[in-house]
């Protein structure tokens, strides 16, 4: 290879920032943008002892980052954590914005706006704090990729899910919004949505639900985290330049079944 070649996909030389990639699918694309050559800021909120082994996994395969803990829906945590980012591995060229909390499936009357409000807090206010705060570096540049993570929950309608799917219904609209407002900057805005794929926190998920979700899926196996973040991997390359505004299904069909 010439020194004007380089590989495909790769993000040497790139600063990426994941939020909520201690575990589940962050932890992966994480990992997987560590492999294509990002420097890589890991962010947890809650789980000290699995953030750490989560990082000792990540420098153990070679890669280079930071673990930073704080809330990405809090400002002030939001802020510093731009800020430590820049200070130890340079400016967030790539974002990916993948916090979130539990889901309950609950019915409507057993909502409560408490709860309506922490889904907006998470797939709303989040992304508009994070994006405030690595645009300007992008825009100055004129280089940047953000990426949301959505889910098929919303394009499917799935009952009984109504603050989530209005939360991430929202955060569909940021996605696109945003995408025409900074495409001009050389930065591409998009959503990846993926469909059930089994993380940790799924371990004790009801075998008859599924079953059930299984059997409905054209591609009839089970996705795999590797699938989505091979996915944000290619979304943050030089080769999708220009995919931008983009909601990607990653689910096997099952939102065209």
């Amino acid at each position: 290879m010439t020194t004007k070649e380089r590989a495909a996909f790769s993000l040497e030389g790139k600063v990426a920032w994941i939020t909520g990639s201690s575990t589940g699918l962050g932890k992966v694309m994480a990992m997987q943008m560590g492999a294509a050559g990002a420097k890589v800021a890991l962010n947890y909120n809650n789980n000290e002892a699995r953030a750490n082994a989560t990082f000792k996994e990540f420098q153990d395969a070679g890669y280079e980052g930071i673990m930073l803990r704080g809330s990405a829906v809090v400002e002030e945590d939001v802020e510093r954590m731009n800020t430590e980012i820049t200070e130890k591995l340079g400016p967030v060229d790539i974002l990916v914005i993948n916090a979130t909390p539990d889901q309950p499936q609950k019915s409507i009357e057993d909502y409560d706006w408490e709860f309506y409000q922490s889904m907006l807090d998470f797939f709303v206010k989040s992304p508009f704090l994070l994006c405030r705060a690595v645009l300007p570096h992008m825009k100055k540049q004129q280089w940047g990729r953000i990426i949301n993570i959505g889910s098929e929950v919303f394009t499917r309608g799935v009952p009984n899910f109504t603050a989530y799917c209005a939360a991430k219904g929202g955060q569909n609209g940021f996605n696109r919004s945003l995408a025409g407002e900074v495409a001009s900057h050389g930065i591409t805005v998009n959503m990846i949505s993926p469909g059930w794929i089994p993380v940790e926190r799924h371990e004790k998920d009801p075998q008859e639900m599924k079953d059930e979700y299984l059997a409905g899926v054209p591609a009839g196996r089970w996705g795999v985290p590797k699938e989505v973040a091979d996915t944000a991997v290619f979304l943050a390359s030089e080769e999708a330049s220009y995919v931008a505004g983009q909601n990607i299904h990653v689910n096997g069909a099952h939102t065209i079944a």
